[in-house]
């Protein structure tokens, strides 16, 4: 690609490079970008600046590759400014759909539609900068448009607001206004991931992976209570956590009599580390099937409820499923009041870290194509391990990696057996932690 650097304007290029900050955090992870059909004024400076392993550009007029069959490689479509220089928005969305396959995702520049009246200013006064009948889009707008042609909005993040360095004033501006409620708003422009809504025609291989830690009254009715959703082949992994109540020995039991139908296979593995986190990852890498769910062992979440994780991811619901236990009331003691406020405290608290809309964080089953995993696991190896449960770990990519988060509510129900291995102040200091380290290093772009 030829460098543009030399010749574009110093203040043109530091915008661009914020811009492509916010674009890199989901490409880099990617396998190529491919901007499609740039406006005329558009000099390739953010492209060049974007990170990811592969970069093209297809001029207008040319055909864009095809996606659609991709199910593991991610190809993200960059489109900088198209929004605001088309009249047809539904049209450009509605002809890039068909190229997509369930990996793909749009990456949106869009000018900020709070700033429209600069621009008509400008426009009556004769600025050569300025351009007539640029189209602003509202958020309003923007999620009635993209359902319309077959696309989710699954993140919108305001960027560049300082467009000078301002001997370094400008990076800290930029890094710090958006995480200011209001204020945050007030960017020269926002990027938009968008994915494309596809149902999956295939029947995909499930693995299910079961942490447990004293639960040994918990291991038989686990498998027992285990249906195949939509008939797919199951994969169930026990990761025993030195227990002390006879649960190994009870796994073994359980998956040396092997499961009585058909397409399940039952596995089980010891922990060398500890925490629930660490179990799941052991899981994770043993896995076999193509989404990847967690059931807790106590029980608390029904078995029988994973049917409809499952059908929301084959359905194109969304590409993560989160489980959320603060819908329906709760049976006897399955969460005390203080459990309770601090679960919806740290729903909220990450809502917000995350631009997204999430009814609880702390839920233990979640949902995820392994290929997606893989790519979280890239994630979080740069990001850093910081958090012993497993749920912000996997939330936190999730987000910005852009692969559309749905909440699937679940009936809590109380433990029959066992006590719980949660801490609540304890923990609960953690979790605070960890959610001041998202807003640190997600809402203010410090992120790898």
């Amino acid at each position: 690609m030829t460098t543009l650097k030399s010749s574009a304007p110093r203040w043109k290029r530091y915008v661009n490079a914020v811009i492509a900050a916010e674009i890199s955090s989901l490409t880099r992870f990617a396998d190529r970008v491919l901007q499609v059909s740039p406006v005329p004024q558009d000099p390739g400076l953010l492209l060049e600046a974007v990170r990811c392993g592969s970069k093209s550009l297809i001029p207008a007029g040319r055909a864009v590759p095809d996606c659609s069959r991709e199910r593991d490689a991610r190809t993200v479509f960059l489109l900088n400014g198209s929004f605001n220089h088309t009249h047809d928005i539904q049209g450009l969305l509605a002809g890039l759909k068909p190229k997509c396959g369930r990996t793909t995702r749009l990456a949106v520049v869009a000018y900020n539609p709070y700033w429209s009246w600069l621009y008509r200013l400008g426009n009556r006064m004769g600025w050569r900068a300025t351009e007539a009948d640029l189209t602003f889009l509202t958020h309003t707008d923007l999620g009635h448009l993209a359902r319309l042609s077959g696309f989710d909005v699954v993140r919108i993040r305001p960027t560049a607001y300082c467009p000078f360095r301002l001997l370094g004033l400008g990076n800290l501006v930029n890094r710090l206004l958006p995480a200011i409620p209001l204020v945050r708003w007030a960017a020269y422009a926002s990027v938009i991931i968008l994915r494309p809504v596809i149902r999956e025609t295939r029947t995909p291989s499930l693995t299910v992976v079961i942490p447990a830690r004293n639960e040994r009254g918990n291991i038989a009715p686990a498998v027992a209570r285990l249906v195949p959703p939509g008939g797919c082949r199951l994969d169930v992994i026990f990761v025993e956590g030195h227990s002390t109540d006879g649960t190994w020995e009870e796994i073994r039991r359980v998956v040396a009599r092997g499961s009585r139908r058909r397409g399940v296979t039952l596995r089980a593995f010891r922990q060398t580390g500890k925490g629930k986190n660490d179990a799941v990852r052991l899981g994770f890498s043993q896995a076999r099937g193509d989404l990847l769910t967690i059931l807790d062992a106590d029980l608390t979440m029904p078995p029988e409820m994973l049917g409809r994780f499952y059908h929301a991811w084959v359905d194109g619901h969304a590409d993560f499923i989160n489980g959320s236990r603060l819908v329906y009331p709760m049976e006897g003691e399955a969460m005390r009041l203080l459990n309770w406020f601090g679960n919806m405290f740290f729903a909220n608290a990450l809502s917000y870290v995350l631009d997204l809309r999430l009814g609880d964080t702390l839920c233990g089953t979640k949902l995820v194509a392994r290929c997606d995993y893989r790519r979280m696991t890239a994630w979080r190896r740069e990001f850093g391990d910081f958090d012993p449960f497993g749920d912000f770990e996997l939330l936190f990519p999730a987000a910005v990696l852009g692969l559309g988060i749905t909440d699937i509510p679940v009936a809590y129900r109380a433990r029959t057996y066992g006590q719980t291995n949660i801490s609540r102040f304890r923990h609960g200091w953690m979790l605070l932690t960890m959610t001041l380290t998202g807003l640190v290093r997600v809402s203010t772009g410090r992120v790898p």
